[in-house]
């Protein structure tokens, strides 16, 4: 805001204060802040695909610190390029990592966009997400939990396998063939060395226990983020932006509906909450309840086909 000292001719003894308000500076996203370095030279890596691919990272409501550690990735690989034009040495680093949180805070989101961007950046030749659990990696029988989980690891070379739920494969103790799976998966990315990116998911609490319960894990996983529980004002918007993408609006009744109702499902002490996934299904049961309510319209409007009010959250 700036002040602007004004004196009136009719009275020149008189001071009139102006307060100009500056415009709001623009919130900058991380595709704002990567632009500034886009194709320094002719041997920098095509920017535009993988700005893209930020633009859809961006998209996505909160997660300030998994942004943040894309950028910090983003510039380390820009920064070894100009490293070795200068003679440096420019060694990679272990990619490997550990997604830590509740169920719908956007960890196998956040897997697949990254797995876009490493084939973008140059460090993966697909890109390609692989997901799994426990059922598809372990046997029932000796030698078969290896093989199940070498032919996962096979399919995700050159992008990325993420293991949901990876803490299940300790639960069992030293004669589970959950072990089997973790000695397979730690022997290939030995073997398989910046062929695929590992990434391992699940509860907050869990995957601590997994990672303390194995002396070999923590230093194979030197990237371990947190994704936090979605604020009531994240899940509105994220409420928000899955209507619009389906070209439908929520009235305002509707928007204070769900709030209410959300605050009431995340302060329930022993009920495990989805977060996004919760709200997701909220908003696809609303889409399906407006059909119905519109069937007995005898000629909605395009308004009225866009519109989702309060009577189509049923909570």
């Amino acid at each position: 805001m700036s002040r602007e000292v004004v004196t009136e001719k009719s009275a020149p003894h008189r001071i009139q204060v102006v307060l100009n308000r500056e415009p709001a500076a623009k919130k900058q996203t991380l595709y704002d802040s990567m632009k500034p370095l886009e194709e320094p030279s002719e041997e920098s890596y095509t920017h535009s695909h993988y700005l893209q691919v930020i633009k859809e990272l961006d998209h996505l409501v909160g997660l300030k610190n998994v942004k943040d550690f894309i950028y910090e990735i983003y510039a380390l690989l820009q920064i070894n390029q100009y490293r070795r034009k200068a003679g440096l040495k420019a060694e990679s680093q272990v990619l490997h990592m550990i997604f830590k949180g509740n169920p719908g805070t956007g960890k196998t989101t956040v897997a697949r966009i990254v797995g876009k961007l490493l084939k973008e950046m140059g460090v993966l030749d697909k890109g390609h997400l692989i997901e799994v659990e426990r059922a598809d990696l372990v046997g029932e029988y000796i030698g078969h939990t290896a093989q199940k989980t070498r032919e996962h690891v096979k399919k995700a070379l050159g992008g990325i396998l993420f293991i949901d739920e990876a803490y299940s494969l300790a639960r069992g103790g030293d004669k589970d063939f959950g072990k089997e799976a973790i000695d397979t998966l730690v022997k290939a990315m030995e073997d398989h060395k910046n062929e695929f990116v590992l990434i391992l998911a699940g509860y907050s609490e869990e995957m601590e226990y997994f990672i303390q319960s194995n002396p070999g894990l923590p230093s194979r996983f030197p990237i371990q983020l947190e994704f936090a529980d979605y604020t009531i004002e994240e899940l509105i918007e994220i409420a928000r932006l899955m209507a619009e993408e389906k070209d439908y609006r929520l009235s305002r009744q509707a928007i204070e509906r769900l709030k209410r109702h959300l605050l009431k499902e995340m302060n329930q002490p022993f009920r495990s909450f989805s977060n996004a996934r919760y709200v997701r299904n909220l908003i696809e049961q609303s889409i399906r309840y407006q059909a119905v309510r519109l069937m007995k319209k005898p000629s909605p409007t395009r308004d009225d086909l866009m519109l989702i009010g309060p009577q189509d959250l049923r909570l």
